[in-house]
């Protein structure tokens, strides 16, 4: 007997449970709950994001994989950092956390998540997987350049950035700097995704002379995505709250350094309030963990070279052999003869 749909929607709730919060449970007792509980037992929602939960959780379980694919890309943009996008913070869920610095590594964390999320949503609608959406009917309506015409089954981008603004801005409801940061960042990851769609065709006509083509949008690979928001966090700019009404609430955002007075940050910019910690040492404070144990580059004169992933408190070498097989060589019928090739290996880490 297959499994019903509903069954399908807690199972993979389950799982999302299973990540953010790593409470093992036994996956038959999950099954028989329903949606309120379920959602319950995700640690860091806002009520607001509670509620989407119980109404769609389909959609939670895609917002969860969304998220998992920003945390991913940021591992990877930041792999020969000093911050390689870990935290030391004890608060380890997935939703709800924020580094306790205001700084440009926050922003791109904002950022990437944001657009982690619209991506999946996107992509779930694009493959069916995902209720009140699907193909972006709105492209139909309209013909191209150069005598193509659109068609195909261009992606949801409307969907998919509707739904993650309204999951991840419904906990920045304080009035605050950091609130409007983070709201701001969510919206420049979002814009990232909907700046970097493409464009696939396909020919028709006899013998592939194309006399009509017609094109869809579709999702780039997100690795495109990480690396548009990493050239946008090399020029996050700082900015300052401007104040307003009876009580002098941040109202809205000012660069801070700008020839032109009141200029507000572009949507596209990462922005943040405060420096960023040097991130050398373990301090819980400021999320950082520090780099001891980290492999560093010692022919490196980039960030991840010894000297600066180290902060100069030296390294340590380490000499091992890598053993595998090499020199295959095939014999008829049925033999692979190979040779044991090895290598002598340094690495090193930070003291």
């Amino acid at each position: 007997m297959g499994v019903s749909r509903t069954n399908k929607i807690f199972i993979g709730l389950f799982y999302l449970i299973f990540f953010v919060y790593g409470n093992f449970l036994a996956l038959s007792s999950v099954v028989a709950l329903g949606a309120n509980i379920i959602c319950n037992k995700i640690p860091g929602l806002a009520p607001r994001q509670r509620a989407i939960c119980r109404s769609r959780p389909v959609a939670m379980a895609v917002i969860g994989e969304g998220a998992k694919i920003g945390i991913t890309e940021c591992q990877f943009q930041f792999r020969n950092m000093r911050w390689n996008c870990s935290s030391a913070s004890k608060y380890q869920s997935l939703f709800g956390y924020q580094h306790e610095i205001a700084s440009k590594e926050a922003a791109f964390w904002s950022a990437i998540s944001s657009s982690g999320v619209v991506y999946a949503i996107t992509h779930a609608c694009s493959v069916g997987s995902l209720d009140k959406c699907g193909c972006d009917k709105s492209q139909m309506q309209r013909k191209g350049d150069k005598g193509w015409t659109w068609g195909g089954c261009s992606a949801d981008i409307k969907h998919g950035l509707k739904l993650a603004r309204k999951f991840l801005d419904a906990r920045e409801i304080e009035e605050t700097a950091r609130s409007l940061m983070n709201k701001h960042n969510n919206k420049a990851g979002r814009k990232a995704v909907k700046d970097n769609m493409g464009k696939e065709c396909r020919c028709h006509g006899t013998s592939g002379s194309c006399t009509l083509k017609t094109c869809w949008r579709k999702l780039p690979p997100f690795r495109k995505i990480g690396d548009y928001l990493f050239k946008q966090f090399n020029s996050a700019k700082l900015v300052v709250p401007w104040r307003g009404g009876r009580l002098r609430r941040p109202k809205r955002l000012l660069l801070q350094k700008s020839k032109k007075p009141n200029r507000k940050p572009r949507r596209r910019d990462l922005v943040y309030l405060e420096k960023s910690p040097n991130f050398c040492e373990y301090n819980e404070n400021t999320g950082s963990l520090g780099t001891v144990g980290r492999n560093c580059n010692k022919s490196s004169d980039g960030n991840d070279g010894c000297d600066l992933m180290c902060c100069v408190r030296g390294y340590n070498t380490h000499q091992y052999t890598k053993t595998w097989q090499c020199n295959c060589t095939f014999h008829w019928c049925c033999n692979v003869n190979c040779k044991n090739c090895t290598e002598k290996r340094l690495e090193y880490t930070c003291k």
